[in-house]
């Protein structure tokens, strides 16, 4: 019995160090709640149990921006593909089917250095 409360003491010190220290290095607006400085004393005057509030109610997750700004790019943002004309569309699409279709070309112009010639032959690696 001495040993298992010796273990999960040394478990619940390494917990609350851990605590401690997630929580002074989170940035200002990864906490929730209350201000960095009362989280830290949270967690330093109530042990384990300030640990557990720290990761379950206090700190926010790194995928939760808490209604910061997202910055989104072209391609995904609804706002500039409605601005895009029906044209400039259309004409962005040939000229990546064009750039496309050059890029297919040089690859069956020749073989890459280790696969196979363009007629299936083995290439000549003799010296």
């Amino acid at each position: 019995m001495a040993r298992l409360l010796i273990v999960g003491g040394f478990l619940a010190a390494i917990f609350w160090v851990y605590s401690i220290v997630d929580c002074a290095v989170q940035p200002p607006t990864r906490h929730r709640g209350v201000r960095k400085a009362v989280w830290i004393a949270i967690v330093i005057l109530i042990p384990v149990i300030g640990g557990i509030l720290w990761f379950t109610i206090g700190r926010r997750r790194a995928n939760d921006n808490g209604g910061a700004i997202r910055i989104v790019a072209p391609d995904d943002d609804p706002q500039f593909l409605r601005s895009i004309s029906k044209s400039e569309q259309d004409a962005r699409i040939r000229r990546l089917e064009e750039e496309l279709a050059k890029l297919e070309d040089e690859t069956d112009d020749g073989a890459a250095p280790d696969g196979p010639a363009p007629d299936g032959t083995a290439p000549d690696t003799r010296p």
